[in-house]
């Protein structure tokens, strides 16, 4: 399983993402399906056993709603940069048994399986993707009802487990309530039951970001695995425009006072801003920006080769204007100009967020236009 059709298998592609992704969708197993293969109880155990990787901070433990403290189930080790805290294996065994739930958080690159699912989503959806694993047990409740800042995709693996999907939904939320009683705040507002849905193993839920939620182990053990899509919104224009405007000395000049002509100097000045800010919003530098700022969100896969040392590629730039890139390459190409000499292998490490081959071809691009000159092969 490694792309959104292999996770909706046997829902069609193109149905989802134009009529499904506002509502809540459950999708059965279908015949044969391998879904839950992806995490199976001994992978889980196996990832667990490497308890040098887990900290209070990726591994959490939970009751009826309220986190356990880490001092109840991590223990100092040492190691040889100092004493760390670090889950106990025994006291987590032993919380489990009392009726509290695991979650390991920011699982995503633990797995192949995982990685490639993950890697998938994010370049679909152009979005941040992570994966949580949640262990519970029958009648155990991790989490009071609540909903997400991000559409989850959750995948049934082991066991059964219920989910109660309610009526309201929070629109499009960006930052988390703060309510002084969250349960009562959340039994409040979510509306009626109007969903329960049976997971099974190979089971796949999808929930929007606001839909108001909440999930119980029925019988036995439970396991699945969450994956959150989190592409950008509006707000990250703000930080780009921010970065874009201060280039321009007219963001730079003092405002006029108010006070002189009530305020019309003032005005006038807003406005010439304003509208500068939409020239640059509209720039194709401004939109490979934002383009670029998506593509951080998928860096590429890190893949070594070892005992492989790979030659470098040298160029230098030869003073000539190189050929018109688009999208988040222009930005690369833009550094390497700026270099008296670099290595083809130094840009696609230094810009991870850009497909390598997407480089690669700028660079060659580059060099038939006599932009670039390649220079002897430098060997380690």
């Amino acid at each position: 399983m490694r792309s959104l059709d292999d996770l909706l298998r046997p829902l069609n592609r193109e149905t989802f993402l134009d009529q499904n992704r506002a509502r809540p969708l459950h999708i059965p197993a279908p015949e044969g399906s391998d879904k839950r293969s992806i995490l199976d109880w001994t992978t889980f155990n196996g990832l667990l056993s490497q308890t040098s990787i887990w900290t209070p901070a990726n591994l959490r433990m939970v009751r009826n709603g309220e986190p356990i403290p880490a001092e109840a189930y991590c223990v100092l080790a040492d190691t040889h940069a100092g004493k760390v805290m670090r889950p106990s294996p025994a006291k987590v065994e032993v919380l489990l048994s009392t009726g509290a739930s695991l979650i390991a958080n920011d699982v995503q690159r633990l797995t192949p399986g995982i990685a490639a699912l993950c890697d998938g989503l994010g370049e679909t959806f152009a979005g941040a993707v992570a994966a949580n694993v949640y262990c519970s047990f029958g009648g155990v409740q991790a989490f009071q009802t609540h909903y997400d800042l991000h559409d989850v995709f959750a995948i049934q693996t082991e066991g059964e487990k219920v989910w109660r999907l309610y009526a309201n939904r929070a629109p499009d939320p960006v930052d988390p309530p703060e309510p002084a009683d969250p349960r009562a705040y959340f039994a409040a507002t979510r509306g009626p039951l109007v969903q329960e849905v049976r997971m099974r193993p190979g089971d796949v839920l999808y929930v929007p970001r606001g839909w108001y939620h909440d999930a119980l182990a029925v019988e036995g053990a439970s396991l699945h695995l969450t994956l959150s899509v989190t592409p950008l919104y509006g707000r990250i224009l703000f930080s780009l425009l921010e970065a874009a405007a201060m280039q321009d000395p007219t963001f730079r000049a003092w405002f006029p006072p108010a006070a002189p002509d009530g305020g019309a100097a003032l005005r006038d000045h807003v406005g010439r801003l304003m509208t500068r800010l939409t020239e640059i919003a509209r720039m194709p530098f401004f939109i490979n920006e934002i383009a670029m700022a998506q593509a951080r969100l998928t860096p590429r896969p890190a893949a070594y080769a070892l005992p492989e040392r790979k030659p470098l590629t040298l160029f230098r730039p030869a003073g000539l204007i190189g050929p018109r890139i688009e999208g988040p390459a222009a930005v690369a190409m833009e550094w390497a100009l700026a270099q008296p000499q670099f290595a083809l292998e130094d840009m696609i490490a230094q810009f991870d967020f850009v497909p390598e081959p997407a480089l690669r071809g700028a660079v060659e691009a580059a060099e038939r236009s006599g932009a670039l000159v390649r220079l002897s092969p430098a060997t380690p």
